[in-house]
């Protein structure tokens, strides 16, 4: 059984880092425990910047020594003393503790740059033979021929398959769009069938050097804007023109290269990024050692948000020649460009195919990751549409450029456009507006229709029309009253209303489903190697018998639809028919109820929590129980009892909570705590999604 897959390119800047990425992305939603190795990394100086962004980026448990076995360095030493074999010895050694200790490493070769990279090719081919690891090859089209890209390709797949190496797929990288076809159809009459091929168009947005990369490679000094060095530089435009001239050649995202005594395009670059009438700029160089003169400076330091503004020695000629000359890394500072390369991964390549191929193992280990990576699977079978009424809070506009980029759902964001997109720009966010409306409830053409139907569906409460309009006016009662109209999904708010302010809209007119007596609400609480469904955590102080059976049902339900088999647990502080007294009885009739109503479910209680998620006490208690030991949906008898405990398990072991997700609504609505996170919100939004795909 192979735990492992070798990544090898042919070149540097190849772009196997993004096939890195999505795989890594792919390994963590699929199994436990994954690590990352490089066999040979360019020095130990400086750690390793592949190496970190995989750690860093997907908090991986891993020490960066573990992840590397030699410097290219002691690799030429060995070599050139006849070493070599001890080296692959070591290499070895190194990835089988790798390998004992993990359920799949992901192997990444070397980088094809500085000394030594004449013999890279064939020393790749030999640490994936000795690993005995199946191959993924990754190519460039950049700066080849059609015919050099394919004779150099099958020439490595000729090599790797001569030395015995298993080739699971030839990756076509940085591939202009006309050309993808023709490469499939050329590829595919070079190789086996058994061999995928897969072709990635290149991608501008990746091949572009941040602000920071540039400041680095230039050793500049940041004047101003150093929380936007992130920005991608798209375009140059050197300011050697009059203002007006040089305005009418600026575009999206351009970077401004001026001598930095020119304090008209200095300032008329800052103005232009701000006006609605010409495109963003990503920043500015002032070049040739110069700074603006302190009157200049004092008017830029009165600047609500400022882009990053550089200064460098060179002058303005050799300062754009170097510029052009930067080849581009993703590193974990980069978020944006990880996103990104993961998102182009997932849309060119699948490797369930081979995946399927090299292991035929069965994990039933969930880790938070795993987790994670199924609700945004699950998420993408269906696009929907979740309005944010919270546009004003800093967390929903990161939370939503994170989900833009990643393409997956359509967001409503409700507010004033020009505030909100001012907001957006002064927190440095990128968005996909592809899939990111604003509406603003005050001049939505909607408005009046949606206070008629208020008032129509309300006016038995002794509601008017003028009550109506002040209802609509309210974000919770707009955003509500989307989903009703059907022109969103679903709702995530709360992280700056309360959980009343967030569902009584809901309450009065989305209504409960049909079989639904009461809303209750659910938490995933993602423990390192499983996820256990906590219920009722968050909505009914004190629920009767009845009600905690359909809180049971509503939660088993649920969880089968987020691929957690229902195993429930009603939680009581006795087990099995020891405990006598109100509250126990409760829980046995509620236990009752469920086994009459539903009879496919499995369902233990009263169960002591330690009997419901430990097999030794589990089997000690109840031995003949099903669920004892392994239940995976924990019911408990009351929010008091619910609430304390998940957040103590939830700040004593680490665990991601996500949640909370509201159950028995006809249609999802979703409330955040006010202290929630960025991560809190993602979450929230991808099961809302989720639950908006429902029937």
């Amino acid at each position: 059984m192979n735990k492992g897959i070798y990544i090898a390119t042919l070149e540097k800047q190849s772009g196997k880092s993004m096939i890195s990425l999505g795989l890594m992305q792919y390994l963590l939603g699929r199994t436990a425990r994954v690590a990352f190795f490089r066999p040979i990394i360019d020095s130990n100086k400086t750690k390793d910047n592949h190496i970190m962004t995989i750690l860093n980026h997907f908090e991986l448990d891993q020490p960066y020594d573990t992840a590397y076995a030699l410097t290219r360095q002691e690799i030429i030493e060995n070599r050139n003393t006849g070493k070599l074999s001890d080296s692959l010895e070591f290499i070895i050694k190194k990835y089988k503790e790798l390998e004992e200790e993990n359920d799949f490493v992901l192997v990444e070769g070397t980088d094809f740059s500085g000394e030594g990279s004449v013999f890279e090719f064939d020393w790749n081919v030999n640490v994936a033979k000795n690993l005995g690891l199946p191959t993924l090859l990754v190519s460039t089209g950049v700066g080849k021929s059609a015919d050099e890209f394919f004779n150099s390709l099958e020439m490595a797949y000729q090599i790797f398959k001569k030395e015995e190496v298993q080739i699971l797929g030839l990756v076509a990288n940085k591939v202009k769009l006309e050309n993808i076809d023709l490469i499939k159809i050329k590829l595919r009459e070079k190789v086996t069938p058994d061999v995928d091929i897969y072709t990635i168009p290149l991608v501008e947005s990746l091949s572009q050097p941040t602000i920071k990369e540039i400041a680095k490679e230039l050793d500049a000094e940041v004047l101003y804007g150093e929380a936007f060095l992130s920005n991608l530089s798209g375009n140059f435009a050197v300011g050697a023109m009059q203002l007006r001239n040089f305005l009418m050649h600026l575009k999206e995202s351009s970077l401004v290269i001026t001598p930095g005594d020119r304090a008209d395009i200095i300032l008329g670059s800052l103005q232009a990024h701000l006006s609605n009438n010409y495109p963003s700029i990503s920043g500015i160089i002032l070049t040739g050692g110069l700074k603006p003169e302190d009157s200049v400076l004092k008017l830029i330091d009165g600047l609500s948000s400022v882009i990053p503004v550089l200064s460098v020695k060179n002058g303005t000629f050799e300062t754009t020649n170097s510029i052009g000359n930067i080849q581009t890394n993703i590193s974990a500072d980069y978020s944006d460009k990880i996103i990104t390369s993961i998102q182009v991964f997932q849309e060119n390549i699948n490797p369930e195919v081979w995946m399927e191929r090299i292991t035929n193992f069965h994990n039933e280990v969930v880790t938070p990751s795993m987790f994670q990576y199924q609700l945004v699977q699950r998420t993408k079978e269906e696009r929907k549409r979740i309005v944010l009424p919270e546009s004003n809070d800093d967390r929903i506009l990161k939370a939503a450029s994170r989900l833009s980029l990643m393409n997956i759902v359509d967001l409503i964001l409700l507010g004033d456009e020009d505030e909100v997109n001012q907001k957006i720009k002064d927190l440095g966010l990128n968005y996909n507006w592809d899939n990111v409306t604003i509406v603003n409830p005050a001049t939505c053409d909607k408005k009046e229709d949606y206070i008629k139907t208020f008032y129509e569906l309300r006016k038995h409460k002794n509601i008017n029309m003028e009550m109506a309009r002040d209802a609509m006016a309210d974000v919770s009662y707009f955003g509500t009253m989307m989903i009703y109209k059907g022109d969103a999904d679903g709702m995530v708010s709360g992280a700056a209303h309360t959980t009343q302010h967030t569902i009584r809209p809901a309450l009065q007119f989305i209504k409960t489903k049909p079989d639904s007596k009461i809303v209750s609400s659910l938490f995933f609480m993602c423990l390192p190697d499983r996820v256990s469904v906590m219920a009722d955590c968050a909505i009914n102080p004190n629920p009767n018998a009845e009600e905690l059976a359909e809180i049971a049902i509503s939660a088993a339900d649920s969880s089968k639809s987020f691929g957690v088999e229902p195993r429930i647990a009603m939680l009581s502080y006795s087990s099995g028919t020891s405990g006598k007294g109100e509250d126990v009885d409760k829980v046995r009739k509620a236990t009752e109820i469920v086994r009459a109503n539903r009879s496919d479910l499995k369902v233990e209680g009263p169960i002591q929590y330690d009997a419901a998620v430990d097999m030794g006490v589990g089997k000690s208690k109840l031995p003949e129980s099903e669920v004892a030991g392994r239940a995976s949906i924990l019911i408990f008898p009351d929010l008091n009892t619910g609430n304390n405990t998940y957040k103590a398990v939830q700040r004593e072991t680490g665990a991601l909570a996500i949640g909370p997700m509201l159950l028995g609504l006809n249609k999802p609505v979703n409330d955040l705590s006010r202290g929630c996170t960025v991560e809190d919100i993602f979450n929230t939004v991808l099961l809302t999604a989720i639950q908006a795909q429902e029937k």
